[in-house]
């Protein structure tokens, strides 16, 4: 069985990810626009790198959770694939080796001079890092302002897929409702959320809880179903 997994903060956040944005709009202190554009990067290149700088090394710092776990133990007996839009490596290191990240990875910088050389990186990026035709090094996350390059093929599972899991993130926000809509009929879908903001219908299972006590449960669910 295909199975397409969308998740969002949620699931990250119980392993101590910060979500960073607080309930008045800024994160971490910062109006997002500071941290999260490409204006931000051109207006002050070293407090958007610092911010990053941050973000990295309490990635380095926690670990994945049950929820992570769970859904990496489903590639046994699943073809599944997760379209995150988490930054962090956690689905990875729990073992899921078909993550499509929508918004960027932490753990990688780009060229600001060619978006497609890309490198692996795990300490600080300060001004002065710079690729190999001698351009500044920026985060490989993607901007407000900037395209979603991974969109198209996320929409391609989820249009290919049996059964679709939604855990950490909400029906009602982009990219997450966007990419349902590409589903098809008979697909069910399982949404995990300590608040849903849907209610069960025919086609939708709910567990109104957190990543960790919930995906456990859609995953026995899947397979009793068999």
């Amino acid at each position: 069985m295909k199975i397409a997994v969308l998740t969002g903060a949620g699931v990250s956040a119980e392993s101590g990810i910060n979500t960073f944005r607080d309930s008045n709009g800024l994160w971490e202190g910062h109006d997002v626009m500071e941290v999260a554009s490409p204006e931000g990067f051109q207006r002050n290149p070293a407090l958007v790198l610092d911010f990053y700088n941050q973000r990295r090394k309490q990635l380095l710092t926690v670990q994945p959770n049950l929820a992570h776990k769970s859904l990496a133990a489903l590639e046994k007996t699943h073809d599944v694939t997760i379209i995150t839009q988490n930054v962090d490596d956690l689905h990875e290191r729990a073992g899921s080796t078909n993550v499509i990240h929508l918004h960027g990875e932490l753990l990688k910088v780009r060229s600001t001079f060619n978006e497609d050389l890309v490198l692996d990186w795990n300490k600080d990026l300060n001004i002065g890092d710079c690729c190999e035709n001698n351009h500044q090094l920026r985060p490989h996350i993607v901007w407000f302002g900037e395209m979603v390059p991974m969109i198209e093929k996320a929409a391609e599972i989820v249009a290919q897929a049996d059964s679709i899991i939604i855990v950490g993130t909400s029906m009602q926000v982009y990219p997450a409702a966007g990419l349902v809509q590409y589903s098809k009929e008979n697909t069910h879908i399982y949404f995990v959320d300590p608040k849903p903001s849907i209610s069960e219908t025919k086609r939708i299972t709910v567990f109104p809880e957190n990543a960790s006590t919930g995906v456990p449960k859609v995953v026995k669910l899947i397979a009793e179903i068999e």
